[in-house]
């Protein structure tokens, strides 16, 4: 059967029961007047993956809606009461998208009916205060309702752990296992006695949060005569505003210029084409506003607050540091300022993902502090906090796209922690008569150059998913042992947990979880890697070009290196 028919098939299920009246007439409308994504929507299901569920908001299986919630929550009732003595206990917290509160609702009301204790943030907050909440109260499991940065016709459900990480095996095969067993809303269980088992969470989760927060902070407040720096924030219409202005006021910072427009939630986002704070548009009113008050740093948090983007204004305008950029600065940071403060544990270790940059292996071991790597999502980071725990103490992870944490009380990539340690980077680097950009520079000359880009393509639908699995295919293909006149000293393929060595010969395990990820490792310590997104219809490229550079001069030089080689390389693989 073609996938049209198929849509049509699975639409007309649509029109009837128990799919809600005002549903029913708008499946009916499409089938008179389909649209151009109405086979999209139902020929197949929403695919609920490791690490929940992500779509655009409509009628229809491949959609999030109401009943896809509803059938994802009842999936995971029935795995958490197979393994939970007991009746199970839930978080559940909601950011400012469209629908993200009634579909919150939704998912407590069927997690209460199936006999769970259901704990659900009364407005909006951050999904990192979802972590907190779950260890908190401890609970067995936790839900956020985000699409974190995706355009404002997503929306998503991601599901979290007993330690307020997300799922990673196994609990993400067993809750994967147990919503394919739900075939239809028909499955789903309610009772009358439901709202009985739903408890409001007020500000007390807030408070304790903001408590454990200031214990991370390593730079003293009553510093007589500080010229304090003045920060301009903007919330990009998400959660960030109910909890990064009062952090950053607790760790001394009273002049922060809200970016008022974009700090009102809004489901739309109507500033902003997208609100990702990797992506200079997103944070231009932040940009325009924090120059016009003569602001010193931008910080601008994603819709659901687990991403944070950074900018330093000059004379010159606003530069805007990459993540990786970020992740340096803080690293060393944090490193520095404990080393000063006579707390840089023993056994203490840095967390980052394969495609984050070296530039955090090079500071960390120059302090003596081993980095660990792990797949590219925060999840594996969290994973590695709990294997560790009691063992060795978490520091710092991060990863290449904007996510960051420090302390270990939260277990998911904080953006209300990192601004603040953003904030007192900033604040250390004029303490010091210095710039974020020249600390950063400072970091270059000591350690090398490393020139990261991101080639991201775009590929939706159908045809999208093929085409990407195309070019993963045509990534592992590649036998030459030289890219665009580059020597290749080593190629991993995660998928199958290999790792080749072109000098030697020699094959070696990867030592990580299977992910349909590949790298090209360079005689200089360059690095590419290939990966579709786990988020977006994308396939990513990512490039870490390292160059020596002698002095503080050559260093636009040698960024226009980096770049020409990526090129290069891009040209050479066909990507542009």
């Amino acid at each position: 059967m073609k996938t049209i028919d198929l849509a049509r098939e699975r639409a007309k299920q649509w029109t009837k029961p128990p799919f809600d009246e005002a549903t029913r007439n708008e499946v009916k409308e499409l089938l008179e007047h389909p649209t151009p994504d109405f086979e999209e929507a139902f020929y197949t299901d929403l695919e609920f993956g490791t690490g929940g569920l992500r779509g655009k908001i409509g009628p229809g299986p491949n959609r999030i809606n109401r009943y896809t919630i509803a059938i994802a929550s009842q999936g995971l009732a029935n795995y958490t009461k197979a393994i939970v003595s007991g009746a199970p206990k839930y978080a559940i917290a909601f950011d400012s998208r469209n629908y993200s509160s009634e579909f919150a609702q939704e998912a407590a009301k069927v997690l209460a009916s199936n006999g769970g204790e259901v704990f659900i943030f009364r407005e909006l907050r951050p999904t990192p205060l979802l972590s907190f909440a779950v260890r908190f109260l401890k609970c067995d499991a936790g839900v956020v309702i985000t699409a974190s940065h995706n355009p404002p016709e997503y929306n998503g459900y991601k599901v979290y752990w007993n330690d307020g990480a997300q799922i990673i095996s196994p609990h993400d095969e067993g809750i994967i296992r147990e919503v394919r067993n739900v075939k239809s809303p028909s499955d789903v269980a309610y009772s009358e006695d439901y709202s009985t088992r739903i408890h409001w969470i007020e500000e007390e989760i807030d408070r304790a949060y903001l408590d454990q927060l200031q214990t991370l902070s390593l730079l003293p407040k009553d510093v007589a005569g500080r010229d304090w720096i003045r920060i301009a924030y903007t919330a990009l219409h998400g959660t960030g505003i109910t909890l990064v202005p009062k952090a950053l006021n607790l760790y001394g910072f009273k002049d922060v210029f809200e970016v008022k427009p974009q700090n009102i939630p809004d489901g739309n986002f109507s500033t902003c084409h997208s609100p990702n704070p990797e992506e200079r548009q997103a944070l231009q009113m932040g940009i325009e506003q924090g120059m016009g008050v003569g602001s010193t740093i931008l910080l601008g948090t994603d819709p659901d607050a687990d991403r944070v983007g950074v900018g330093e204004f000059s004379d010159e305008g606003c530069r805007l540091f990459n993540g990786n950029e970020t992740f340096a600065l803080l690293t060393w940071y944090v490193l520095n300022r404990r080393k000063q403060l006579g707390r840089l544990p023993q056994n203490g270790f840095v967390a980052k993902t394969i495609v984050t940059s070296d530039l955090v292996s090079a500071i960390c071991k120059d302090f003596g502090i081993p980095v660990y790597e792990t797949l590219t999502g925060f999840k594996y980071i969290a994973g590695l906090i709990r294997e560790k725990a009691g063992k060795e103490e978490f520091l710092l992870g991060g990863e290449e796209s904007y996510g960051y944490l420090a302390g270990d009380f939260v277990r998911d990539k904080d953006a209300v922690c990192a601004a603040c340690l953003v904030a007192e980077t900033a604040q250390w680097a004029r303490d010091n008569g210095k710039t974020l950009g020249a600390v950063l520079d400072e970091l270059y000359l000591k350690y090398g150059l490393f020139s990261d880009h991101l080639v991201s393509i775009k590929k939706e639908g159908i045809d999208g998913s093929r085409e990407i699995a195309e070019t993963m295919k045509k990534m592992r293909s590649i036998k030459s042992t030289s890219i665009a006149g580059i020597t290749l000293r080593a190629f991993s393929d995660f998928r199958e947990g290999v790792r080749q060595d072109f000098f030697t010969g020699n094959r070696s395990d990867t030592g990580l979880p299977a992910s349909d990820v590949v790298q090209f490792f360079m005689e200089d310590g360059s690095r590419i890697t290939a990966r579709p997104s786990g988020t977006e219809p994308k396939i990513k490229f990512y490039f870490s070009m390292r160059e020596e550079v002698a002095a503080a001069e050559g260093l636009n030089e040698a960024r226009n290196r980096a770049k020409r080689r990526v090129d290069r390389i891009c040209e050479e693989l066909g990507l542009i």
